[in-house]
């Protein structure tokens, strides 16, 4: 029986997932895409879903994926959604199926503990710091008992916390097969159980930096896959853009004079001065920061000319020279020591990469990339992007051939088939053909399915724009969303989520929120910045329970999408504005200039669709399952008088529409009657 008739079976009424499952209830959205992904595994070829919140696409992609036998890589977009996929999602459609398989989950470098670099952050004299020694004595405590040594299993770790990079590895500061700890190297185990394994978990960010770098394991792993899955499908450009590119960045530089001066004191110690070499890296690193700009001219900045926007060419110049110049000082430093231990090896590897990466800088920009330097108030980034992924997409992978190392133990009598690539996701683009996704990835010829979302929007949610706020360039336009998102949560007990475009009205927002509700008595107001994520979440997830007060959430960046809260914890989703890319944004001025010197419009083939996957995704939170209820409110007139709003609003669920504050103010009472009911 074909793989799309097995599959349909298990998602039919009385099937295995609803034998499994009483809550189970069969959608024909999510039937008719795993029907066609099962065909895409069979025959291979390129298939793009788009599939609508509530479609269930991560059951449509796996049971497929577990019944064709095929070994598979699934990538996703964040390391939670790995962790869930990997923890929850596999292991249970794994039994309701009763396919045995072989799952293994694979991260980045920074997501498991460094053996080698735990012991020397231990002996470090220079970390002092109370908290620091106290955070690594439990790491290293940890490290006694951890199997993966995945530091997501550290509960209370804080993403941000300065002890991660003391006890992960970095590409640059790997030490490889020299390594004294490269037998018990968590990351060279997970790399050897992914190569074992049937199905396989990674994330966008892993793969591509393996596209670049061929450092990760997936470059070994991939040419024994014959499925390819994308989750979260509409990230992958963004994330190819940043991998497929060339960064030199003062992070990376002043690791590298943190580490000569470590290891040149530990294993060379009077044989050169390494306080001096590793000095005079930082000094040239603060010099390079001020020659780029001054502190007012903070963020991305186009670099189209011999220097960057604002920068004196002369100072560019002379700066670049002297970070080269005391890049090579180091070199010539430990190519004279690299063979006395491998960490000095490793650090002269490092500083010649570090100078190929300079004199590209010094050079001219390449042929159909764009430039720029990120500045902040202390770090500068050198950015050397592809406007796009598509060319790199067609020839450097998806032609890429398939050499199964099992082909010896199951032959294929008909020879090797073409292999499956899925894309799926909630958002990929605004029309029938889904352009904006597919142009950008180079997936012109493949597939096409729309799956829409199986929620009554209409009855379920209601979009709320109101015409009476300023301006979005007026300067009280913050303020005055602050008190639209003031009044309307104490009205509905917090339950509220309010989506900024910029750090600034994320600031603005926040800050008259926690003036009104500052004693937190009545409402606990949560801003991003101010708790790690993880925690953020958490607590806005908590609600109202066990007598704390409700909250609102002010958010920006990565709480536009992958945040979910079912339930009434979450029933009013206010976002500022019309999320149009960022003007003076490097990367998207090129892609502009290129459709403008085409004869097209890059409002229109940039901007607009841009803002309407962002926008989407935004209003995505909102409703996240079928008993939800809740209002969208866009605090952008221009939703609503400019003329390209229809094509924005057609981006959205079908929500019904509340024309005045009168409207409004009875949808959230509503809201308030229906929990009444429902306790």
């Amino acid at each position: 029986m074909p793989l799309a008739e097995v599959v349909q079976e298990v998602f039919a009424p009385g099937g295995l997932l609803a034998r499994a499952d009483a809550q189970f209830r069969p959608r024909e959205g999510q039937t008719r895409m795993a029907a066609a992904v099962a065909r895409t595994m069979e025959e291979g070829g390129m298939l793009v879903v788009e599939a609508g919140t509530g479609v269930g696409k991560t059951f449509s992609y796996l049971v497929p994926a577990l019944l064709s036998g095929e070994r598979v890589l699934l990538s996703t977009a964040t390391k939670a959604l790995q962790d869930q996929l990997f923890a929850r999602d596999l292991p249970l459609l794994a039994e309701v199926l009763g396919v045995p398989v072989r799952a293994a989950l694979l991260k980045g470098r920074a997501s498991y503990l460094c053996l080698h670099r735990m012991v020397q952050a231990r002996q470090d004299s220079a970390v002092t710091d109370r908290n620091v020694v106290r955070v690594l004595a439990k790491v290293e405590d940890w490290s006694r008992s951890t199997r993966s040594g995945d530091l997501a299993e550290l509960t209370g770790l804080d993403e941000r916390s300065p002890v991660i990079p003391l006890v992960t590895s970095t590409r640059e500061n790997c030490l490889g097969a020299s390594c004294p700890r490269a037998r018990e190297c968590h990351v060279n185990i997970a790399r050897r159980e992914a190569l074992a394994a049937d199905i396989v978990v990674i994330n966008h960010h892993l793969f591509f930096a393996d596209m670049a770098v061929r450092e990760s394991g997936v470059a070994e792993l991939l040419p024994t896959v014959r499925v390819v899955v994308f989750d979260e499908a509409h990230q992958i450009s963004e994330t190819g853009v940043q991998f497929l590119g060339l960064q030199l960045s003062s992070g990376q530089l002043l690791d590298f004079a943190r580490d000569l001066l470590a290891a040149g004191l530990h294993h060379a110690r009077g044989l050169a001065d390494w306080l001096a070499l590793a000095g005079r890296v930082e000094q040239a690193v603060g010099e390079l920061r001020l020659a780029g700009g001054s502190a007012s001219a903070q963020g991305k900045r186009g670099w189209t000319e011999a220097a960057p926007e604002g920068a004196e060419v002369q100072a560019w110049d002379a700066a670049l020279r002297r970070l080269s110049t005391a890049c090579a000082q180091a070199q010539e430093a430990l190519d004279q020591l690299s063979e006395t231990a491998p960490d000095l090896e490793r650090l002269y590897e490092r500083s010649t990469e570090l100078l190929a990466r300079l004199a590209r800088f010094v050079g001219p920009c390449s042929q159909d990339a764009v430039r720029w330097i990120d500045l902040g108030s202390t770090q500068v980034r050198l950015v050397e992007s592809p406007l796009d992924i598509s060319h790199a997409m067609r020839t450097r992978l998806l032609t890429q051939p398939t050499h199964s190392a099992r082909d010896d133990e199951w032959p294929d009598p008909e020879g090797e088939r073409p292999r499956a690539w899925i894309f799926t996701s909630a958002t990929l683009g605004t029309d029938e053909g889904l352009t904006w996704f597919v142009e950008r990835c180079g997936l012109e010829g493949a597939e096409i399915l729309r799956v829409d979302s199986p929620f009554d929007y209409a009855t379920q949610a209601a979009l709320y724009v109101p015409r009476h706020l300023p301006k979005p360039a007026d300067p009280a336009h913050s303020a005055a969303i602050a008190r639209l998102a003031g009044d309307a949560a104490a009205r509905i007990g917090g339950r509220t989520l309010v989506l900024t475009t910029t750090l600034k009205a994320l600031a603005t927002i926040g800050d008259a929120l926690h003036r009104r509700f500052g004693d937190g008595q009545s409402l606990s107001v949560l801003v991003q910045g101010e708790w790690p994520k993880r925690r953020l979440m958490e607590r806005f997830r908590e609600g109202s329970g066990h007598g704390a007060p409700g909250c609102i959430l002010v958010a920006s960046a990565t709480f536009w999408e992958g945040f979910d809260v079912p339930g009434d914890a979450l029933q009013l989703v206010i976002i500022d504005k019309l999320p149009f890319p960022p003007p003076g944004d490097p990367l998207v001025e090129a892609r502009s200039q290129r459709i403008e010197e085409a004869g097209g419009s890059s409002f229109q083939q940039v901007s607009v669709p841009e803002a309407a996957v962002a926008l989407k995704q935004g209003a995505g939170r909102l409703i996240r399952r079928e008993s939800d209820q809740g209002v969208l409110v866009v605090g952008d007139t221009r939703l609503a008088t400019m003329g390209y709003g229809k094509r924005l609003l057609r981006a959205l669920p079908p929500m019904r529409r509340l024309e005045t504050p009168e409207d409004f103010d009875a949808a959230l009472d509503d809201l308030l009657v229906a929990r009444s009911d429902a306790g």
